[in-house]
């Protein structure tokens, strides 16, 4: 099983629990995750996550699914319906899209918005569906290098502060040949790896922007912590800070504020409980686990609207305000 995986290479890497509050030196980020089945309700969903104030939308990215519009193709579109909301893949599947025409796609985005776009990037997952796709079917170690891989190439298009020039790159599972970089993206566009494998927190460790963690109903706080000490690990061996690397948090769940529904911890569950419960789980997420952005996925029905408002106008504001206050320790006897 993964957890088990994560928590044996996790002790391998240090036998005492590591404290990650550290990490909380970020401001919170909120955001909005928007499902690309529904043309009407995406456009709505997005005006509104922008004019509540939110500071981001994620799409989910699942090329294969016939209900599914094109992620890249909707983001262009909501970007240009909106003001200042920033727009990620939530994430990107690799396996079915070149990553040099992922760097063009994500750069010009970018500077058609001027520098609103982020970039969350998976090895893949469902190779049954990608193949069907014309995809490629990878192990897990392959998968794994070929997303090193694509991030190098896709570093090499964007060509950051650099002269045009023309690049070459002799992967295994990616080539490049005297190709043209270019055009660099309008702000550093940040690469987030969706993932949950000891690899895959290994490379992020050493060369990702960002860990995009798995929804929360399929993963643990205590598999986060085991993950967590892993990028650390990786990171610290690579000569690099761990608090650069943004932790981006999909959190599920129905905001009820009629107790008309039975709570759920949100423990590799749905999370269900009032505002209040709401923010207590974040801003705990926030100080304990280092999570830094919040992307809601609203699980009722019908009611996404209401719920984004619910997060918003209720949520989002007490949790910046708790995280402004210092924590209080109670003291032992």
């Amino acid at each position: 099983m993964v957890s088990a995986t994560l928590t044996k290479s996790a002790a391998a890497v240090s036998r005492s629990r590591r404290d990650f509050s550290g990490l909380a030196h970020r401001e919170p980020v909120f955001g909005l995750s928007i499902t690309p089945d529904n043309v009407e309700k995406a456009f709505t969903l997005a005006k509104e996550a922008d004019e509540l104030g939110l500071d981001m939308i994620g799409v989910q990215d699942h090329p294969y699914n016939g209900s599914f519009l094109d992620t890249w193709t909707l983001i262009g579109a909501l970007a240009g319906s909106t003001r200042k909301i920033r727009f990620f893949t939530d994430v990107s599947d690799l396996p079915m899209r070149p990553p040099a025409m992922l760097a063009k796609a994500s750069a010009s985005l970018d500077i058609i918005t001027r520098g609103l776009i982020e970039l969350g990037l998976g090895a893949g997952a469902f190779w049954d569906a990608i193949h069907s796709y014309g995809g490629p079917r990878r192990r897990p170690g392959e998968a794994v290098a070929a997303l090193e891989e694509a991030m190098q190439v896709i570093r090499l298009i964007w060509n950051y502060g650099g002269p045009r020039r023309r690049v070459s790159f002799p992967g295994k599972y990616y080539q490049l040949e005297n190709a043209q970089a270019g055009p660099s993206p309008h702000h550093n566009i940040g690469i987030w790896l969706g993932a949950k494998r000891p690899g895959m927190m290994e490379l992020i460790g050493r060369s990702g922007d960002g860990w995009v963690i798995p929804l929360s109903s399929y993963m643990s706080a205590s598999e986060m912590r085991a993950a967590q000490e892993l990028i650390h690990a990786a990171a610290q061996k690579s000569g690099r800070s761990q608090d650069s690397i943004a932790r981006i948090s999909n959190i599920i769940g129905v905001i009820d504020e009629e107790s008309g529904l039975n709570r759920s911890s949100g423990e590799k569950t749905t999370f269900v409980g009032s505002s209040s419960q709401w923010v207590d789980w974040i801003v705990s997420s926030y100080r304990d686990l280092g999570v830094d952005t919040f992307v809601f996925w609203p699980a009722a029905q019908g009611q996404e609207e209401s719920q984004l408002r619910l997060f918003a106008e209720r949520v989002v504001p007490k949790v910046r305000a708790s995280i402004r206050e210092k924590p209080t320790k109670s003291k032992v006897t």
